[in-house]
């Protein structure tokens, strides 16, 4: 972003901060940046990580944003709107909140220069990976600065369709859960042999984190790596076959789909305002 850019902020949590510290990393200054944030408490988190004074509620100061991210809850989006719109109407909006399609909110802020995204919480360290989807009024320079706002928080994927951010949704936005979910497991499995609560869960961590980066590194499946350290009667062979025998696989596959059902009703259920 150029140092004549200005970026607004509605809401000022968690997925807000992360961009804003992201882009601050990369050079952009305080005064950038003006943000809505009607919770004191979250208000003067930003004041003091970033220097920047939140407004509590919207004014004519919006009126200078090239960008506008919507960082809200999907129940309130279209009651923050409103106060919002009269002053953003030549800005681009990206919006940030879960389940909320684009239609619903071109129609709350009066312009279809939208792209809605599914962020998810490793954003908050860099290392997150967000779906984007644009409306058809996006120019490819919208797209290029929705890349560099939400670069700083880690990767991102376009997608085709905007139905497919369901499935976003339900893979990358809630994944962390089913992470530490099974870091849970692991944990209580470590500690249920032996080892200390401690050990259990370094040892759980650096595995999925390890992993992890052998699969990005590799051009090799996923079934084909773990057929590398699968041999036939060893111990992840047994554990493999215990996890089938439950079946794991197909109950992981079933709670995935009802994740990118529930996205789909908060869709039809938020956006009707």
């Amino acid at each position: 972003m150029s140092s004549s850019q200005h970026i607004a902020f509605i809401g000022g949590g968690n997925m807000a901060s992360a961009i804003i510290g992201g882009l601050i990393r990369q050079g952009m200054q305080p005064d950038q940046f003006t943000v809505v944030e009607p919770f004191a408490e979250t208000a003067a988190k930003l004041h003091r990580d970033f220097g920047i004074t939140a407004l509590p509620q919207a004014s004519e100061r919006l009126a200078q944003a090239d960008v506008v991210v919507w960082a809200v809850k999907p129940q309130v989006f279209s009651q923050a709107a409103a106060p919002v719109m009269p002053h953003t109407r030549g800005a681009l909006h990206l919006s940030v909140a879960a389940g909320i399609r684009t239609d619903s909110i071109c129609r709350w802020l009066g312009t279809e220069r939208v792209v809605r995204s599914m962020p998810n919480t490793p954003a908050l360290v860099g290392q997150g990976i967000t779906g984007l989807f644009p409306c058809p009024n996006v120019t490819p320079e919208d797209r290029a600065r929705v890349e560099h706002i939400i670069g700083t928080t880690g990767q991102f994927v376009w997608v085709a369709q905007e139905s497919h951010l369901d499935a976003v949704t339900a893979l990358s936005g809630s994944g962390p859960a089913y992470v530490f979910y099974f870091l849970e497991a692991m944990t209580e499995a470590g500690v249920g042999m032996g080892l200390s609560a401690e050990q259990a869960y370094q040892l759980a961590v650096a595995t999925f984190g390890g992993a992890s980066a052998l699969a990005a590194a590799s051009s090799e499946s996923p079934e084909v790596l773990r057929q590398r350290v699968t041999s036939k009667g060893g111990t992840t062979y047994a554990a493999l076959t215990a996890m089938e025998a439950s079946g794991m696989k197909a109950s992981f596959v079933k709670a995935m789909q009802a994740a990118e059902t529930r996205a789909r009703e908060l869709g039809d259920e938020f956006g009707k305002a």
